[in-house]
């Protein structure tokens, strides 16, 4: 029943990304060009999805205490604004910018047969295995933590580490 419920959710989302037109590229990348052949139509689904979610999820926590198919609500607690938000959401506009493809709307897109949804969900794919063998590697938290304490020290001080 919970891959059923998830297979629902899934068809209706995908559903919803191929009606609004969000599953071609032209209309994403349309909204990105303010100058040229710009498209607001991005604009109003955003907020269609946001006039549903945020007053779903508010009736959601305030009545239902526990989740049907898992013990608790995976909400995510971790509220900095650090280096490794800026740096993937910087790399996640960039690429849904270049591609055309956020990548909730690249997956039914393949469901349409765009070549270029299956070279973006390949491209996808990559980047998540090379995300995961850089934050395993630590060189991301090294690359922070060098450049907190650049910021945090005295113009003074830094002039001093250089002699």
């Amino acid at each position: 029943m919970r891959y059923f419920a998830a297979g629902l959710i899934g068809a209706i989302f995908g559903l919803g990304i191929i009606a609004s037109g969000m599953a071609n590229p032209a209309k994403v990348l349309n909204f990105f060009d303010i100058a040229g052949s710009f498209d607001p139509s991005l604009a109003f689904v955003m907020a269609g999805a946001l006039t549903v979610a945020i007053p779903g999820y508010a009736f959601i926590f305030r009545k239902v205490k526990k989740p049907v198919y898992t013990p608790t609500y995976n909400v995510p607690t971790n509220r900095k604004i650090d280096i490794r938000l800026v740096v993937g959401s910087s790399i996640f506009g960039i690429g849904w910018g270049i591609g055309g493809f956020c990548p909730g709307a690249s997956i039914p897109a393949l469901g349409l047969v765009h070549e270029s949804s299956l070279v973006f969900v390949v491209a996808l794919v990559v980047g998540i295995v090379l995300a995961q063998l850089i934050q395993k590697s630590g060189i991301i938290e090294q690359i922070a933590k060098k450049g907190s304490r650049l910021l945090l020290s005295r113009p003074s001080e830094n002039i001093q580490d250089r002699a």
